[in-house]
């Protein structure tokens, strides 16, 4: 993060606002120590190739609905860039930090590359604003903060999987901390109609005119840390979600022979999730181990393809009692980390996660809108990685994951991998944590029966029935 001249500021921020096409990880910007303005950035571009069809982009080799969890050295080009502006309290004593924060992320749609491309092209570039908040902390010198707007509110992320876990509460709401205690509030409403989760829009049939009206869903987060000893913090999470009612006191029934069903009532779910971080190195705080469990119940039992938001419901739902009572979802992460030697770094994953919807069957049932969708599931991965200083300039990095899944009572499909990527570092750290990165990697897969005759992935989908997949992929990845 660096500070900007007066004029270059004026500049850069025009630049963005005016021409943002020239413009999933989490960067957490840091305010500098001057007042004024700062910006961060975070992005990753490169090329891929499959030698598929006489030479081809490569596919992603990780499982369906499995996002990155597997692997993400085959992401695609992505780019956000964040400026923040800090405010000086009126009173020179006064040490509160004030700041408001944008953040513009900016990916393709399709598997189409940054170069020569832009909004209007066909599956092109997509710009979003996922942040803009205004936050006040160390208010009069006291371990208190506050915010409002939209804001990424999450903290543990498998970062080899790009996998955000246990306290994923991003959104738009407002928080308060003080000291060891978070409690926020989330607001979640949205127009997508070909979503599973329970739709966020109902027929509104009070006025006796038949019209589409949006619902919310509301989420409320308490967190409390606990200190247990030096280097070992246990976090208590409990989140309470609340879906508006349909605003109508006679049994909801399909508004046409669709069987579509928009006007059903509200509904609820509890999460609580319990997670333990601990430092194993009394010499190198970077070494720890990080442990949650995390059980959510009814329309919180969120959490697939690759992320963990407990308000994605996953499921479908009782239709006869018109709810998800009996829904559930129980995930558990683990991750280590720490050096083997002064040349070698570890850092090795596990997740698991198990699913089920309110409707009685453990394969596929129906939802609110009439779509037929797996009601249950399995997934559980584990990989580790190995970084190697060669030299203060190159590092090897070496990747091994195992995937599994298991939709309703489909045969299990299952993946191992392993990707090597040399990496040259011009910066001269010796850490896991430099960048810019300069990466060349190479994955080879392996698919079991399932997986390979159902095509239950990205690569298979293009090549076909293969045992075998592969990726070649030239890569850099930066933040500041």
């Amino acid at each position: 993060m660096k500070n900007l001249s007066s004029a270059s500021t004026v500049f850069l921020m025009f630049h963005l606002l005016l021409y943002p096409d020239f413009t999933s990880a989490q960067i957490k910007y840091q305010a500098p120590e001057q007042d004024g303005f700062s910006i961060g950035s975070y992005g990753r571009v490169g090329v891929d190739w499959s030698f598929e069809n006489g030479g081809s982009i490569g596919r992603r080799l990780n499982l369906n609905n499995m996002g990155s969890i597997g692997g993400r050295l085959e992401e695609q080009d992505y780019l956000e860039v964040a400026p923040i502006f800090h405010f000086k309290p009126f009173q020179d004593d006064d040490p509160t930090l004030i700041k408001v924060q944008t953040r513009f992320s900016v990916y393709s749609r399709s598997l189409s590359l940054f170069g020569n491309s832009s909004t209007s092209s066909l599956g092109g570039l997509t710009i979003a604003l996922p942040e803009i908040y205004a936050e006040a902390s160390q208010i009069n010198g006291k371990d208190l903060s506050v915010w409002i707007g939209s804001r990424f509110d999450r903290n543990g992320e498998v970062q080899i999987a790009d996998h955000f876990y246990f306290d994923d509460h991003s959104g738009q709401g407002f928080g308060i901390g003080y000291k060891n205690t978070r409690f926020s509030s989330v607001f979640v409403s949205s127009t997508d109609t070909t979503s599973d989760v329970p739709p966020y829009f109902y027929l509104n049939i009070g006025d006796g005119v038949a019209n589409i009206a949006l619902r919310q869903r509301v989420v409320f987060v308490l967190e409390q840390d606990f200190q247990i000893v030096d280097g070992q913090v246990l976090t208590g999470m409990f989140e309470y979600h609340r879906m508006g009612d349909a605003q109508n006191d006679a049994k909801p029934e399909p508004y046409d022979e669709s069987g579509i069903i928009l006007n059903y009532p509200s509904d609820y779910g509890l999460v609580f999730g319990l997670k333990l971080q601990s430092v194993i190195s009394k010499t190198n705080a970077s070494s720890f181990n990080h442990f949650s469990i995390r059980y959510g119940s009814r329309i919180a039992n969120g959490g697939d393809g690759g992320h963990s938001k407990t308000w994605m419901t996953y499921g479908a739902p009782d239709l006869e009692a018109l709810n998800f009572a009996g829904a559930y979802s129980l995930s558990l992460v683990d991750e280590i980390k720490f050096d083997i030697t002064e040349q070698n770094n570890l850092n090795a994953y596990l997740i698991y996660t198990k699913s089920k919807g309110a409707a009685d069957s453990n394969h596929k049932a129906t939802t609110f809108l009439g779509r037929e969708i797996y009601n249950r599931k399995h997934d559980f991965s584990v990989g580790f990685r190995d970084v190697h200083f060669i030299g203060a300039k190159f590092h090897l990095i070496s990747e091994f994951h195992y995937s599994q899944r298991k939709d309703g009572e489909n045969d299990t499909y299952a993946m191992q991998k392993v990707s090597l990527a040399p990496t040259f570092v011009p910066t001269g750290e010796r850490t896991t944590g430099a960048r810019p990165h300069f990466r060349f990697v190479w994955s080879l897969a392996h698919y079991n029966k399932a997986a390979k005759e159902n095509l239950y992935s990205p690569y298979l989908q293009f090549v076909g029935q293969k045992n075998w997949g592969y990726y070649f992929g030239v890569k850099m990845e930066w933040w500041i």
